[in-house]
């Protein structure tokens, strides 16, 4: 029986060429509506983050390893965003829901490699805070420039490297028909469905992946709030605590919003029941997590709102001066 299957599939995989996704919605009335939705949330996603990384490069009181990570952070989602977010909208448009199997190979290696980054570019900014409040006269020394770069290029390197074992194992699978994926972009547990043959081993090679990709900054950044947590409660005065804290707040927003969502999609029981459920907070982790980043850290973040107002004072003189020669 699983060889009939097999030798179907590679008949099968001969005539593959693209996989059709069935997106959020089939309904014709919504594709509009959806099409503007999603285009805003993509704009907003690319200026807002790009404001971050503008002002953190104008701004010398951000040129500090807090800042430093952050802009890469935004410069991330930017990049991750921009793997999903063209495609949907431009199938919202024109009604053309199919990828090739080649883009739909290269989708799922960039999202998942920027999203691993972005779990230990997470990891890295909570080391960063715990240095900043559990060892606060040592923190200019351990957390050098040198440090931070090694920090950023390691866990990128790694997630890219780590990300290339599964997908190279997901694109020697041979599938069956219909290429359908009831996705809205190229997702591990969608395509693996589609393969002929028994995936067991593949499954549990893409979990222990997954686990040094994901689940690793993920005990190293809750090890660092742990740390963080304990350093602060020992403050006596609360005006000492809560200072201390207001220099991560933003950051563990960020990460519980960013996590939460992560753990509720993978943990979902993969069912007819869950699926639309499980549709709707991969679009949470997927578009609008790359807009909270910046929304959090303009609104609740003094010295951001700080350098915000100085750039924009700074451009209105320009154009005032601007006005006024000619």
């Amino acid at each position: 029986m699983m060889n009939a299957m097999t030798t179907q599939g590679l008949r099968n995989q001969t005539d593959l060429t693209e996989f059709i996704l069935l997106g959020i919605s089939d309904v014709p009335e919504l594709q509009i509506v959806f099409f503007l939705v999603f285009l805003l949330i993509y704009t907003v996603t690319i200026s807002g983050n790009l404001l971050i990384v503008v002002l953190i490069a104008c701004d010398q009181h951000l040129h500090t390893p807090m800042y430093f990570f952050l802009g890469n952070l935004s410069c991330l989602e930017t990049f991750y965003s921009t793997t999903i977010l063209p495609r949907m909208i431009t199938a919202f448009l024109t009604g053309d829901r199919t990828i090739p199997v080649w883009g739909c190979f290269l989708q799922y290696y960039f999202f998942g490699s920027l999203v691993g980054s972005e779990c230990y570019m997470l990891a890295a900014m909570s080391y960063d805070r715990f240095l900043a409040i559990c060892n606060p006269l040592h923190y200019l020394v351990l957390m050098n420039n040198t440090l931070c770069v090694q920090l950023i290029m390691t866990s990128c390197i790694s997630c890219f490297l780590l990300n290339s074992v599964t997908t190279y194992l997901m694109s020697q699978l041979s599938f069956c028909g219909p290429y359908i994926l009831d996705h809205f972009f190229c997702d591990f547990t969608p395509v693996i469905m589609l393969a002929c043959e028994d995936t067991h081993r593949m499954e549990l090679m893409a979990f222990i992946l997954s686990s040094l990709i994901a689940l690793v900054p993920f005990l190293l950044t809750l090890i660092s709030y742990s740390c963080i947590i304990s350093t602060i409660l020992r403050i006596p005065s609360t005006t000492g605590r809560q200072k201390a804290f207001s220099t991560c707040s933003s950051h563990l927003t960020v990460v519980t919003v960013f996590y939460g969502t992560l753990v509720i999609v993978y943990m979902i029981p993969k069912n007819d029941t869950l699926k639309d459920l499980n549709k709707v907070f991969s679009v949470f982790y997927t578009v609008l997590i790359p807009i909270v980043n910046p929304i959090v850290y303009c609104l609740r973040n003094r010295e951001v709102k700080e350098a915000l107002n100085k750039l924009t004072s700074q451009l209105c003189n320009f154009f005032r001066e601007v006005w006024i020669l000619s």
